[in-house]
């Protein structure tokens, strides 16, 4: 713009460059196979490297990549992967080491009653959305009672009820009960006599990975539950981590919905293992949704950077420039990481790209060794689709700011005018010290 090129010419400029680094993505991706647990593996090792847990991320990758796997649904001839059915769960307490994934869900609540079963093997349960109390009327409505006996009478057929709904799960052969809302007291009780553990006000996000992973159907209504729609889990149990009760339901056939349950040192190891995972779930997901991937250590840059510039070769007039301005836009990446790893940038540069004009497409940056390397031996990978996103993305961020003319600054609040006749109140000032 200094030079006079109108933005309209430069966002052309951006827009064109932007098809030729996606079209040169799509050529020197490495496709997998999205069930390849090796390559998952990489990927999710990759996104953990820099990160606090990386002594520990061949660990923390594995169960990445079960989780993935778990959850990974066919559609058609491709994947798709909701993260939303992998349940993260953490606890200070113990190592990073002791983080597993549970084929199944934890539900940070407690049984509700003391006597109840704390171990269910062979659970078959049943998940509830509406409250285990007696209905309350929809309408105002007054009873009088006048003598001890009708007092009696009455409570004792809010506990008949109760029973009978009780009853009704024993008879279906339910063990274990989630309830989404409350339970009465007096049903605590009778549920504890029968022998059925039970959890109560289970989040609505809960019930429906209990669902996934139980192969369970969620009942509004208790007198439409039949056994058929019992959940089944080869243990329900509930066991005291740190100062807390929860309540682990595992062993579930072929769940839909799994646990990754994260241990640390402290507070600030179990964030950070838990930012880390989401970061290697998402890059996991994306491989198995679009099973192409791409070397890491700033290589796919340099062949966006080389390929942007033949382009602009054949351009006529101001385009180019925008070429240019795109291709050095990418090489900041390799340049960045040579920076982070003491070496000097213009040096690293020169070296990778003559390396690359030979050909060697996965040359980068090895910042652990301080050293420009192959990264594909290396084993540094990234998926696609988070390369061509951030072309996209940077693209679009660019272009709209180009579209904007002047930047409005806000002025400077002034204090409100006063109205005539009004007298003028002396500012106030602090005391002095």
């Amino acid at each position: 713009m200094d030079k006079q090129v109108h933005p309209t010419v430069i966002i052309d400029g951006y827009r064109k460059a932007e098809e030729v680094a996606l079209k040169k993505l799509e050529e020197i991706a490495i496709e997998v196979d999205p069930m390849d647990r090796e390559y998952l593996r990489k990927v999710a090792m990759t996104s953990m490297a820099s990160k606090l847990v990386s002594a520990n991320r061949e660990h923390l990758a594995d169960i990445v990549v079960d989780a993935v796997l778990h959850v990974a649904r066919k559609m058609g001839d491709r994947y798709k992967v909701d993260l939303d059915d992998i349940m993260v769960e953490k606890k200070p307490g113990e190592s990073l080491m002791d983080t597993r994934l549970i084929e199944g869900v934890v539900i940070d609540k407690e049984i509700i009653h003391p006597r109840m079963p704390k171990r269910v093997e062979d659970a078959r349960i049943a998940l509830i959305r509406r409250a285990f109390e007696v209905k309350k009327t929809e309408f105002d409505a007054k009873l009088h009672i006048e003598t001890p006996e009708q007092m009696e009478a009455f409570i004792k057929e809010e506990e008949n009820l109760l029973r009978e709904m009780v009853e009704r799960l024993k008879e279906v052969g339910a063990n274990v009960l989630f309830c989404q809302k409350g339970i009465d007291d007096v049903a605590a009780h009778f549920l504890a006599r029968y022998g059925i553990m039970a959890v109560k006000q289970v989040k609505s996000s809960d019930m429906e990975k209990l669902a996934k992973a139980t192969k369970g159907r969620i009942v509004t209504n208790l007198e439409d539950l039949t056994s058929e729609d019992l959940g089944w889990a080869k243990v329900v149990e509930e066991r005291k981590i740190g100062e807390d009760k929860m309540v682990f339901v595992e062993g579930c056939r072929n769940p839909k919905a799994v646990a990754v349950f994260i241990r640390g040192g402290s507070e600030r190891i179990v964030d950070e293992a838990e930012r880390s995972i989401h970061d290697a779930l998402s890059v996991v997901k994306d491989v198995v949704e679009e099973p192409k991937i791409v070397a890491g250590g700033g290589a796919p840059e340099i062949e966006i950077a080389r390929a942007v510039r033949e382009a602009a070769v054949g351009l006529p007039g101001r385009e180019q420039m925008a070429f240019e301005r795109f291709a050095e836009a990418f090489e900041v990446i390799p340049s960045t990481l040579a920076e982070n790893a003491g070496l000097d940038p213009i040096d690293v540069l020169s070296e990778i790209k003559a390396r690359h004009e030979k050909g060697e497409i996965w040359t980068g940056v090895n910042v652990l060794e301080s050293r420009v390397d192959d990264m594909e031996k290396l084993e540094v990978f990234e998926p696609l689709s988070v390369k061509k996103q951030i072309v996209k993305s940077a693209t679009e961020a660019a272009a709209m700011i180009l579209k904007i003319d002047d930047v409005i600054a806000a002025e400077r609040m002034k204090p409100p005018k006063k109205k005539e006749g009004e007298e003028e109140k002396p500012e106030w000032k602090p005391p002095e010290l």
